[in-house]
Formats: C-alpha cells, structure tokens, sequence
C-alpha cells in the first residue's frame, strides 16, 4: 500500500500522447506537428514562451518540444519558470536534451524522432536565434522600473541589431531604440495570459497601442475590444456607461442598456485614464476585478463578465494609492503588470523613422512629400512635450503648409504657439 509521501509525491494525472510545441517557426512547428500525429499525438502549438505556459496552464501535456529561441522570452528564462512550475512534464529542446529537474515521458524517443523529422534537409535546426554581439557602447533593453537603459545578457533579443529587430519589433511600435523594443518585449510576454495591465506613460506616448496589440497576440483576438476614456465621461453618467442600467433607473434612461464590460464579454476592456475614475466608482469596479461579476444601474441582479483588464493612465498610481486619491486595493489589483511607454525625448533615435512613416502614411492620400536636412535638424533639437502625438499632428500641420510643393522645408515646421503666428 502507497504511503502518504509516496502519493504526495505522485505524478498528476495528463492526457496520454499530448505534446505542445513551442517555436516562432511556422514551418518546424507543422513538421514536428505532422510526424507526432502520425505517431497518435494530440498537439498543441505556442509561438512563444508565454502562449506555452498558457496552454500548459489550461490543460496538462504529457512533453514540451522548445525550440532554441522564442520570440518573448529568453530560453534559459523560460526552462527555470517551466521547470518550477511543472516538473512532472517532460521537456525536451531542439538539441534532444531534457531539462534536468524535469520528469521524463516514457514515450521519449517518439518525440526525439518527431525533432529529427522537424530538422531540414542538411539536419540542422530549423528556426535559430538571430547571434547578437554587443559593442561596449550599445545598451541593452530600459529596466523596467526606469527610462535608464540597463545592460543585459549577450542573447537577449531586445538588442540594437537589425536582425535580431525584425523578429522582435512589433509592428504597431516604430522605432529600434532598446527602450521601445522594451515594450514590445513585455507585450509578447503577458499577451497569452489573463493577468491584468496597468499601461503608464505620458501622454501621446502610444499607451491605446499598447492595449490594442496585446488584445491581437492575446487568445481573446476574435472577440471585443472595447476602450472607454474614465476623463471623457462625466462623473454622474461614468457608472451607468460602465455598468449598464435597466430602464427607468434613472431619469432619461426609457431603455435598458448594456455597460462597456460587458460588451466586451469575453474579450478586452481597456480603461484609459483609470486615474480621473471617481473613488466611489472604484469600490465598485474593485468588486468586479475581484470576482467577475457586476449589477447594471437599478438591478439587483449580478452579471457574470469575463474580460481581461488593461487600465492606462499618465499619472503614477502608486503616488495616487499612498496619497488616498486611488484605491491601493485596486492599484494593486490592476497593477499585476506594468508596461511603460517611454516619452519621445528618450528614445530620439527613433526620430527618422517615425517621421518617415507618418509621411508615408499621408502620402497614401496624396502625392508623397520628403523632408528637408534643415526641417529634420530643426524636428531634431525639439524637446517634444507631446510625444509621438505631437509630431504627427506637426507632421500633418507641415504637410498642409508645404501645399504642392515635394519637400517639407524647415519654413513649414511649427511649434506649440508659434504655430499659426505671423
């Protein structure tokens, strides 16, 4: 008879012949993919570290096949988070190695011979790690927690290196600064999984952006994405416009209507300047966070709503929280992660290019426009309060004024109040 530690320590029960696969690469994944079904392995597939984790928090797997680099997470990061988290799941790279603290399936050498099916033609690996090599001035990504730019390790692929961006980069973020790519790092990250996003930056800086590609990598894609600006709502009509009402809860309201959480059932509400919500209004949004369930305005009846949460906001809410202008409670209920978008000045090597896609993009309207080496020097030494906002309404303003003529000069770029003066 089994002893309580020996049941204690027993594996979990997991679906026979069930493998995810995690790799950037299409094409290695539908290999592997192909062979293991052949084999009568059910296979799931993960693009990234964070979708792996996501789908083995879902629903159990007997192997893990990683590839030698992902998109979102160092590998080395991603074998300690999966080896704390599942060790009774057999985890097998690229090169046939198993993680050391790891159980081992007993269908081991199936999933060996799926890897050397994924190898192409002259047996090397597939998909590889762009090799990134820092000089000593280059930076790596911006610590989290500052606009500093920290060094990191040699692999890290938020790197300054063209190769290594194109894989990186997402593409609703211009520019290669590591900073940027910090954001973009943190986004392929979180993006899987249903823990709320507290986006903070200054204004113009990008913080909608950031909702919005988390909601395109998220499983939540297909369904709503519903943005609702706390600032722009007068406080008497927020909660209703929140919440919901019934009919007759309030004079004006001659019909029922759903809230924005629950239009967004099952998909994303972003809550842009959670900041300016009144505190009564975040008692009761904290109740909602916490268990998933609302009351229209003048019902009684709770609503269960599944959405994920990310709240933005220009201000700290950690200052908010200490000073008693915002719920600590709720702060620290949104702010299980935090992405910061990083103001223009910091990241001014990126300049070019963002002016070169706004052109772009106005070109598409009508004939395309360059920019004078004068008009760039003068964009150039410009402190930018407004951010990325502020120069594509500049860019914009510069283009009218440019009339028929192909190049933007520096006569045509205006600042603040001098815009509009003569």
């Amino acid at each position: 008879m089994a002893t309580l530690t020996q049941v204690m320590k027993r594996e979990p029960a997991a679906p026979a012949r069930t493998a995810v696969v995690a790799s950037a690469d299409l094409s290695f994944r539908q290999r592997v993919k192909d062979t293991l079904h052949g084999l009568h392995w059910k296979v799931r597939e993960a693009v990234g570290g964070a979708e792996a984790l996501a789908h083995l928090d879902a629903s159990p797997a007997e192997a893990v096949i990683l590839d030698s680099w992902l998109p979102d997470l160092e590998v080395q990061e991603f074998i300690a988070e999966f080896e704390r988290l599942h060790p009774f799941v057999d985890l097998v790279t690229v090169d046939g190695a198993s993680a050391t603290k790891t159980s081992r399936s007993p269908r081991r050498n199936e999933i060996l011979y799926a890897l050397r099916r994924g190898q192409d033609e002259d047996g090397a690996i597939w998909n590889s790690a762009p090799v990134i090599e820092w000089p000593e001035e280059s930076s790596g990504p911006a610590d989290a927690s500052t606009n500093h730019v920290t060094r990191t390790d040699t692999n890290r692929t938020a790197a300054a290196h063209p190769r290594a961006i194109a894989e990186y980069r997402l593409p609703e973020f211009i520019g290669n600064h590591p900073v940027m790519l910090e954001v973009s790092r943190r986004i392929r990250l979180v993006a899987q999984r249903s823990t709320p996003v507290l986006v903070q930056g200054p204004t113009g800086t990008g913080k909608e952006l950031v909702a919005r590609a988390l909601h395109r990598l998220s499983a939540r894609s297909s369904r709503p994405f519903v943005a609702l600006n706390c600032a722009a709502i007068p406080e008497a009509l927020l909660e209703a416009e929140l919440f919901g009402h019934t009919r007759g809860a309030f004079t004006g309201a001659v019909q029922g209507r759903v809230g924005r959480i629950e239009a967004a059932q099952g998909g994303t509400l972003f809550l842009d300047e959670i900041g300016e919500m009144p505190l009564p209004l975040q008692a009761k949004l904290l109740r909602f966070v916490e268990c998933g369930e609302l009351q229209r305005v003048g019902d009684n009846e709770p609503v269960r709503v599944d959405v994920r949460i990310v709240a933005a906001t220009h201000r700290s809410l950690a200052k908010l929280a200490a000073e008693g202008a915002f719920r600590a409670d709720l702060y620290y209920r949104l702010a299980v992660f935090l992405i910061r978008t990083p103001d223009l000045q910091s990241h001014k090597d990126d300049l070019p290019l963002l002016v070169q896609h706004f052109l772009s993009g106005m070109a598409e309207a009508s004939p395309a426009k360059t920019i004078a080496a004068s008009a760039m020097e003068k964009l150039e030494a410009y402190s930018w309060p407004g951010n990325v906002r502020e120069l594509e309404h500049m860019l914009e303003r510069a283009w009218i004024l440019a009339e028929s003529r192909p190049e933007i000069s520096a006569d045509e770029i205006e600042f603040g109040e001098e815009a509009g003066a003569f």
